[in-house]
């Protein structure tokens, strides 16, 4: 008698059952992947809503169960699905602790994000992970997958996407957004994320090579632009869960020998990044155990996101990360406090253009007529672009800080110096 596939079931609370065998459960297996079990997908949102204790891991299996139910509706062959299927599962690899927490610092300490790093681990690389584990890409090969191609769907060149395989992955409505949103929602207890999966999937559609949704779907696509927005501002940005984030952000800046130092570290898990940062002493220690005492900073100040003269100036300093806290340093000193104690939150300056990436390519068939409602539709282009936090820029200290802050930066005096320009 041939032996039978081996097959394994999980039981997801969001999607149901998810079902492996063959490559998937062959890479689920993998250290790589088994490392997202310790990585929270919401990074500091347990704070403010306990049940957000959810892992990468969690959202790696409900994108690759949304990837293949998008190939069930697009009639994918099997080279394709086994492809987009692999990436769905493999994406969120090389996510830092806490998720994207802690993304900033893994940028100027690698000068990549975490979607190089997944590349590189599936491409084969080893480095962070036990001796002796088999490359990713050997076992990708051994199924007969093709690495590259997967690192390509995961970490898209510039040129040369693959469509409509890419969009699934990296589209405005694609199966990383359509799970995250849901299980974001499912365990924070926001209601905000609870998107019509079910019709989106059923409406997709593959119209001249790229992913648009049938008419009867429009609810379901105005829906998930609302749900996204609301999320965003509701937990994302949070201010209370931004205080925790910045802080923790600090405390890994604040390394000695950073940013060389944090290479490694910011390979680990949640557990093992806050033991060493504790270890460290000094203000990192500090910091980390402040926040996970939940002895959180507050903001003292903030700008909007409109008609604030000062952001120029703090653009400057979103560029340049150690003039950043070169400034926050300096203005805790001048109140009589310690490094770490006054912390500059930059996140709503980009914010508003990340929210709204992506939908004014959302394509509603109307008959055989491509439409795009998110860019000539008044309503739904505001909700699409809306800023997820009315606060383009904050400042968050001690307690203790916070009113001698909010009244040295409300006189002007303290802001960043206006950025010169060079003389040519």
């Amino acid at each position: 008698m041939p032996r039978r596939p081996e097959r394994k079931t999980i039981f997801d609370p969001v999607h149901g059952v998810v079902e492996l065998e063959g490559a998937a459960l062959a890479l689920v297996q993998h250290p790589a992947f088994q490392r997202l079990w310790g990585i929270r997908q919401t990074g500091f949102a347990h704070l403010v809503f306990p049940g957000a204790n959810h892992t990468r891991l969690e959202h790696s299996l409900g994108a690759y169960w949304v990837a293949n139910a998008m190939a069930d509706r697009l009639d994918l062959g099997d080279e394709a699905r086994g492809t987009v299927a692999a990436a769905a599962l493999l994406h969120d690899l090389g996510h830092p602790p806490f998720s994207h927490t802690l993304e900033p610092p893994l940028v100027e300490a690698t000068g990549a994000g975490h979607e190089a790093r997944s590349r590189a681990l599936i491409e084969g690389a080893v480095d962070g992970l036990p001796a002796g584990t088999e490359p990713l890409s050997d076992l990708l090969r051994r199924h007969g997958l093709d690495p590259r191609r997967i690192a390509d769907l995961v970490d898209p060149p510039r040129t040369g996407a693959e469509e409509p395989l890419a969009s699934m992955l990296h589209g405005p409505i694609d199966a990383d957004r359509i799970d995250y949103l849901q299980r974001d929602a499912h365990y924070t207890g926001v209601a905000h994320g609870a998107i019509d999966a079910v019709r989106l999937l059923a409406t997709v559609r593959i119209h001249r090579g790229r992913l648009a949704f049938a008419e009867k779907g429009r609810s379901a696509v105005e829906g998930f632009v609302v749900g996204r927005s609301l999320m965003y501002a509701s937990v994302y940005y949070h201010k209370t869960v931004r205080a925790a984030e910045v802080m923790a952000q600090a405390a890994v800046e604040r390394l000695p020998g950073f940013p060389a130092t944090a290479r490694d570290l910011l390979h680990a898990t949640d557990a093992e990044l806050t033991v060493r940062v504790a270890d460290a002493g000094g203000a990192p220690s500090t910091l980390i155990e402040a926040v996970l005492s939940r002895r959180l900073h507050k903001r003292a100040l903030g700008w909007r996101t409109a008609g604030a003269r000062p952001l120029a100036r703090f653009r400057a300093l979103a560029r340049d990360p150690p003039a950043r806290r070169a400034w926050e340093d300096a203005i805790a000193e001048r109140l009589g406090g310690r490094s770490g104690d006054v912390l500059l939150d930059l996140g709503g300056l980009e914010a508003p253009a990340r929210a709204g990436a992506g939908f004014d390519d959302v394509g509603v068939l109307v008959g055989d007529r491509l439409t795009f409602p998110f860019r000539r539709e008044p309503p739904w282009i505001a909700f699409a672009r809306r800023p997820p936090a009315p606060w383009a820029v904050s400042v968050y200290t001690v307690p203790r800080l916070r009113q001698p802050a909010a009244r040295l930066l409300a006189r002007g005096g303290a802001l960043p110096a206006p950025r010169r320009p060079r003389r040519v």
